[in-house]
């Protein structure tokens, strides 16, 4: 069994591309406690966290001896007005300079945050979409990039029905985030035994059953159980079965990144070795001893 690849992300330290989303660590803080905690990659982050120039970027996460993978870029990619690709292209000038292989895209609504009232696509909707996911993979490819789509609480493919169209009507490859998924009405550990072939990256994430139903009932936003309900918990607390994707995962083949995504909102600047990062340790510290159960089962095969 070939090594499995982990990585991290900058939203599990509280930095989002939402506007008002908490407090935005600095660049160094989260980097450091990346390195602490043992990762050696991770995704870029939204917009604004690390220095614009994309030579300025991978400078900065040289300091720290850090990996550029990807990173998450919400466009719109259902309404024919709108033209994604120049946005795309600005990213992958990142990914160039920084050695990253991953696209990974959100297909958002076009308005701010994820809390949004959604309307269905039409079917000329759904054939933009599909036309500019197509678009998008060959940039990236032209560009030694993977795209992959991130179905997501708030964007046009958020419900298990939209998560099926995509499958069934396209040839797009999958960000699988096993929380989004989770709260979307998508079974993860099905769609990892069904689609393993289709996803080319993993956000792992566990969620608490009750918070999620929490806002599927419209009693919070998802932002709230974010940020009070504690939705997303360290691997290994939540009612995800972690271990079964990884398992199934592995035992197909897969070789693309788990990156340990657990959405966080900070309030305030925590002391040092407090705050996201006690979280970030747990659930490392969970997928470490899941994947050496794999390793010692796999030799003793």
């Amino acid at each position: 069994m070939a090594a499995p690849k982990i990585a991290t992300a900058p939203i599990s330290w509280g930095i989002s591309e939402v506007p008002d989303w908490g407090v935005q660590l600095r660049p160094e803080r989260v980097l450091r406690e990346m390195r602490e905690l043992g990762f050696e990659a991770t995704e870029l982050g939204p917009e604004g966290f690390l220095p614009e120039a994309p030579a300025d970027k991978a400078a900065e996460l040289a300091k720290f001896d850090m990996k550029a993978i990807g990173s998450f870029v919400p466009v719109v990619l259902h309404d024919a007005d709108v033209d994604p690709l120049p946005r795309i292209e600005r990213e992958l000038d990142d990914y160039d300079a920084a050695g990253a292989g991953v696209l990974i895209v959100a297909a958002v609504t076009g308005q701010d945050g994820y809390d949004i009232e959604r309307e269905p696509l039409t079917e000329e909707q759904w054939a933009t979409l599909f036309g500019n996911l197509d678009a998008i993979r060959e940039l990236a490819q032209s560009r030694g990039v993977t795209a992959a789509l991130h179905p997501h609480v708030g964007t046009v493919v958020e419900l298990a029905e939209e998560v099926q169209r995509v499958a069934d009507g396209s040839s797009a490859l999958f960000c699988f985030d096993t929380g989004h998924l989770m709260i979307g009405g998508t079974d993860p550990v099905a769609f990892a035994e069904k689609y393993a072939s289709r996803i080319a990256h993993t956000h792992l994430k566990d969620v608490a059953t009750e918070g999620m139903l929490r806002v599927k009932n419209g009693e919070v936003t998802y932002y709230d159980a974010i940020e009070v309900d504690s939705l997303y918990r360290p691997l290994g607390q939540g009612d995800v079965d972690v271990r079964a994707i990884v398992s199934s995962l592995v035992a197909a083949g897969y070789d693309g990144w788990f990156v340990l995504e657990q959405d966080k909102v900070v309030r305030e600047d925590p002391a040092e070795g407090a705050g996201p990062i006690e979280d970030a340790r747990a659930s490392v510290e969970y997928l470490r001893s899941v994947l050496r159960e794999l390793a010692a089962a796999d030799q003793e095969s």
